[in-house]
């Protein structure tokens, strides 16, 4: 029985004061510390910087009556060890990206990014307004999790090689780093795939431990130096074409929250995203010229390497579809993202490439 149905029947097997005293949670009074484990050291680029920035939203919009601990990773628990603290009460709250946790349940890799998925602005529409939030919440509780995507990394690159990716032969016994279901369907095409954190990347590659690796983008990978070890940088990636990042709420700490305190959670969690989503947008062109002027080959997949990245992609998506609330979330999203590019298609599509032409000329 879940946690709804247990509240419900008591209320219905008790006294009217009962259920009275069931529908009325004791909110925690006066000023509250929350502790928050992430999948990143501090200071990384737009990952980190989204922990930090809604941090700071939710003390100042809570007047510093909810103040977050922010614990690195490593620091209390690690990396990819974060939903599993915060679902069994060690930490509060977790920021990190869903799709790390598909083991637990397929269904979060949407909440993250799916191959040839949402972008950063599909996202947010399927989210708010085609019923993403919900089913985020849905999947969340069956860990004991109140989750809200908080940041977006914007579209991520191929990556970075130590050698040119001409034909899908190539992929053959690559070892790359790559998370997520981009990770299971770029393993389809006969590379070995690793699930290296963000902290090890730069160790993994100098080591030559991985043979290349995806981050998140210009910005965010200049800062780690990729650029010291591989020369040829892959920039339309097929895997995570707008990534959101979580912030997953212990359900128990979350309830015992104020109405006010929930509302500020959520809405500095959905303020975040935004910050985010415009902060990846706004410099990965910038960093991108500095990455070509330090020596990086700058390349793109050839059409025969995105045919076949398609179709092990929906070879991956469709391994999953005996999941009941995976296949509603998948539905869910694909005509959401579907009924947004009808209109971005012929508008947003147009007018950016008129754009381009008329200043070019």
């Amino acid at each position: 029985m879940d946690r709804r149905s247990f509240l419900k029947n008591s209320a219905l097997g008790g006294t009217a004061a009962a259920a009275t005293t069931l529908a009325a949670p004791a909110y925690a009074q006066g000023n509250r510390t929350l502790t928050m484990v992430t999948s990143v050291p501090d200071g990384f680029a737009v990952f980190d910087d989204a922990a930090v920035n809604f941090a700071e939203n939710v003390n100042a919009m809570s007047g510093g009556e909810l103040t977050i601990e922010k614990k690195a990773a490593g620091q209390l628990v690690g990396a990819f060890e974060v939903f599993d603290a915060v679902s069994s009460g060690q930490a509060d709250m977790y920021h990190s990206a869903d799709y790390y946790f598909g083991g637990q349940h397929p269904g979060l890799y949407f909440f993250t990014a799916v191959p040839f998925g949402a972008t950063g602005g599909e996202m947010a529409s399927w989210y708010y307004h085609g019923g993403g939030k919900e089913l985020h919440h849905e999947v969340g509780e069956i860990f004991g999790l109140k989750s809200f995507i908080c940041g977006n990394t914007g579209h991520q690159p191929g990556g970075w090689f130590n050698k040119e990716i001409n034909t899908a032969a190539d992929l053959q016994g690559l070892k790359f780093r790559m998370p997520g279901l981009g990770g299971l369907a770029l393993g389809r095409t006969g590379a070995s795939v690793q699930n290296v954190p963000g902290g090890e990347i730069y160790q993994a590659l100098a080591s030559g431990a991985i043979d290349g690796a995806e981050w998140i983008g210009p910005f965010a990978d200049e800062r780690l130096g990729f650029q010291e070890i591989c020369e040829f940088y892959y920039t339309g990636g097929m895997h995570e074409p707008g990534s959101a990042l979580t912030c997953g709420v212990n359900l128990d700490v979350f309830n015992e929250l104020s109405p006010a305190h929930q509302a500020i959670i959520e809405t500095a969690a959905a303020a975040t995203h935004q910050w985010s989503l415009s902060q990846s947008n706004y410099n990965n062109g910038a960093a991108l010229e500095r990455l070509k002027a330090q020596g990086v080959k700058v390349l793109e997949f050839s059409d025969e390497i995105w045919d076949a990245f398609g179709t092990a992609a929906a070879e991956a998506l469709d391994e999953f579809m005996d999941d009941e609330l995976f296949a509603r979330i998948r539905a869910s999203q694909e005509a959401a993202v579907a009924a947004t590019y009808a209109w971005t298609s012929v508008s947003d599509g147009v007018y950016t490439a008129q754009r381009g032409r008329v200043r070019a000329g």
